[in-house]
């Protein structure tokens, strides 16, 4: 009794946290029960993943953007323009993948850090900035595409990361034992993690809960990861995709939970006034914040690129709207300074899930967009009612 008594203490106090979990599930079982099984089929759940995958990756960086208290209006045609110049590096100018990739990423760290100069050093609000950006890198890409049109690319190797899996090395009962090995590392990893910061949670007198919650807390996530890989194993594997957003996702859940950067980031957004007065660089944050969402519009326009084999006129449109409403679907505040990357990353496949999900019932693209515009009001609504009751 004092378990359960526990368990609804935990979920009544972190509903935020926890409510966009929920959400998944419930939308991941209803979608199941309608379809008869189509929509977590090995197939389907492998190409929710795949199409999820550079949105994602927007989602963690506009996570960080919104938590500082701003806004980029511009990585939608970014990260379509930096697509096409990859697409024109490959195929017209002859530079290897590997020497085009750290090309991209570094320019778009560039125009991430020209971006964060105008709104840190000048003082343009960031709205302001980021939608001249849009306006820019949208006709940018019109210009870069208006003689060719469509850029086919025929880069095997680069074409991979978009529409690859990793080795399978052996079946196993007709399952993937690479895909199998590294599902088993992950959840090895998550509880690793748990533990540690449980134990250090201990260690500095911060309140924990019980054991008991905690070992199903850690059971059941790790039941999760293994029935996903388990899944997925008896496809195709793990998509390339599907580790670059996993790496993205574990690389800026440490940086933002175990280092002093990730510290000053969300200081920043809590109180900027009080950030500086106590000795932080707000403008630094800034110029690092921005610098990084440039990098993860980059790598999210090569995603998007070799997805697609091709580099198109119209590519990155709306994939500001998609990552901004992934990110406050998982729990980001509009008030900043809350907000979780891994969160972010469940918000995006959140409107994946349920895109998909429509997508197999046969449900209009017009009820589609009101559906979607609909679970977005709700998570803004759903933040605003958290914030007042405390």
């Amino acid at each position: 009794m004092n378990l359960f008594k526990e368990l609804k203490t935990l979920l009544s106090e972190n509903i935020r946290e926890y409510g966009m979990y929920i959400a998944l599930i419930v939308i991941f079982l209803t979608f199941s029960f309608m379809t008869d099984g189509l929509f977590m089929s090995s197939r389907n759940l492998s190409n929710l993943l795949d199409s999820t995958g550079y949105i994602a990756v927007l989602a963690v960086g506009m996570t960080l953007v919104i938590v500082i208290r701003h806004i980029d209006l511009s990585i939608g045609f970014l990260a379509g323009f930096l697509g096409a110049i990859a697409a024109i590096l490959l195929m017209h100018a002859g530079v290897p993948m590997y020497i085009t990739i750290p090309i991209i990423l570094i320019l778009g760290i560039i125009i991430g850090l020209c971006t964060g100069f105008l709104v840190a050093q000048v003082g343009i609000p960031a709205f302001v900035a980021t939608l001249a950006g849009m306006l820019i890198f949208r006709g940018a890409l019109l210009q870069v595409t208006e003689k060719t049109g469509t850029i086919i690319i025929q880069d095997k190797a680069f074409n991979m990361i978009g529409n690859g899996y990793i080795p399978s090395l052996l079946e196993v009962s007709g399952l993937h034992l690479l895909s199998l090995i590294v599902g088993f590392l992950g959840i090895l990893l998550y509880i690793y993690s748990d533990i540690q910061t449980r134990k250090n949670k201990i260690k500095y007198g911060f309140e924990v809960i019980s054991k008991e919650i905690f070992a199903l807390k850690v059971v059941f996530v790790s039941a999760i990861i293994a029935y996903i890989t388990w899944i997925l194993a008896g496809y195709n594997g793990f998509s390339w995709t599907v580790i670059i957003m996993v790496l993205i996702v574990v690389i800026y859940h440490f940086l933002t939970t175990k280092t002093v950067l990730g510290r000053h980031i969300y200081a920043v957004g809590s109180n900027p006034e009080a950030a500086h007065l106590s000795g932080m660089n707000v403008k630094k944050i800034t110029y690092i914040v921005f610098g990084s969402m440039g990098m993860l519009a980059a790598l999210s326009g090569i995603l998007f690129t070799s997805r697609l084999q091709s580099a198109t006129t119209t590519a990155g449109t709306l994939f500001e709207l998609d990552a901004i409403a992934a990110a406050y679907v998982g729990g980001v505040s509009s008030a900043g300074g809350v907000g979780k990357v891994t969160g972010a990353v469940i918000g995006a496949i959140v409107m994946a899930a349920l895109t998909n999900g429509m997508n197999l019932l046969g449900v209009g693209i017009s009820y589609q967009y009101m559906i979607r515009g609909g679970v977005l009001a709700g998570a803004v609504i759903f933040d605003v009612m958290t914030r007042k009751k405390r």
